[in-house]
């Protein structure tokens, strides 16, 4: 459908032609000095010019007309379109520590990076909750807000891929995380609120302690899924032969299930890169709670088109006025 932003612009139509019918030329009140030539070159004009004068009035009309238009702002709107219906406001915290780019998740023959991982398997996710607006906290020494929510996955998805281990510093701040999160979920519908936090280690760096925020959390109705993430147990080769390490001895499971318990949401435990699947697997079979759906008429701004006959038309007369004036 098209509409003008400004449609009373168009009762301005009709001015020059007012203007041409109050400025006529005055009278002469005296003999006035008359020349053969002149004489001569007046009846040519009105004998060979008169086409050439009705083009170029017609021509200056559909400029007016064509400014006119420009300046009502032409607008076609569509059809409505129905945004996705919002499931939950999903906040993902995700551990970016030093502890991260710890090799010891096992992918066939191959041992790759935690933060790998984490990324492949937290981006499939992102890309599967249409519908859901997505939020990115990253946390380290610092935790800071990487995307605030949006429905747009596949940003979120670019920013997760793009950082990088040491961007936060080198600790682990799950309690400032948490906190971050409450803040951006405020004023969100009290069920769709949740938070998943991934991590590899213990709280060492926050102001505020994690399960202070999780009380906090649970007071504004925050649910919180944790997922401590790193392999249970490696063997390795020395010159005493091997031995059996847990390279994922710093990990604070206690923590991070009283965090989930305190807020009604689930622990879970991935040493590999398919349980961190099956893990996310299960949090994407949330019942998602359905909300008023947004509804939107997409617009189009269609000016430039009338602004555009305008600069032809008068690069139009400039070119007519310049042949003109070489002939004379």
């Amino acid at each position: 459908m098209l509409t003008l932003a400004w449609p009373w612009l168009l009762t301005l139509l009709p001015l020059p032609w007012l203007y041409r019918l109050a400025a006529r030329p005055a009278r002469a009140r005296g003999a006035a000095l008359r020349s053969a030539h002149y004489a001569r070159l007046t009846g040519q004009l009105a004998t060979t010019g008169a086409p050439t004068h009705t083009w170029r009035h017609g021509l200056l009309a559909l400029i007016w007309l064509a400014l006119l238009l420009a300046a009502a702002r032409p607008t076609w709107t569509g059809e409505p379109v129905t945004l996705p219906t919002s499931g939950r406001d999903l906040m993902l915290a995700v551990d970016i520590s030093d502890s991260m780019r710890i090799a010891d998740m096992a992918a066939g023959n191959e041992w790759l990076p935690r933060v790998t991982v984490v990324k492949a398997v937290v981006g499939d996710f992102v890309a599967r909750r249409e519908g859901d607006r997505l939020g990115l906290i990253l946390f380290g020494s610092q935790a800071y807000l990487q995307a605030p929510l949006t429905f747009d996955r596949r940003t979120v998805k670019t920013l997760l891929d793009e950082a990088r281990i040491g961007f936060a510093g080198l600790s682990t701040a799950m309690g400032d995380a948490i906190a971050i999160a409450i803040k951006r979920l405020e004023g969100r519908p009290a069920t769709s609120k949740v938070l998943i936090l991934l991590s590899d280690g213990a709280d060492t760096a926050s102001e505020v302690p994690p399960l202070k925020a999780a009380e906090l959390a649970a007071r504004h109705g925050v649910r919180i899924h944790t997922i401590g993430v790193g392999s249970g147990e490696l063997t390795a080769r020395g010159l005493f032969g091997e031995r059996r390490f847990n390279p994922s001895a710093d990990l604070d499971e206690d923590t991070l299930t009283a965090i989930a318990e305190a807020t009604g949401g689930r622990y879970f435990r991935a040493r590999d890169p398919a349980e961190l699947a099956e893990v996310y697997a299960a949090l994407d079979a949330l019942e998602p709670v359905v909300q008023e759906g947004e509804t939107l008429r997409p617009t189009r701004a269609l000016f430039h088109w009338p602004l555009a006959v305008v600069l032809l038309g008068w690069a139009l007369l400039l070119a007519t006025a310049q042949r003109r004036g070489d002939h004379g």
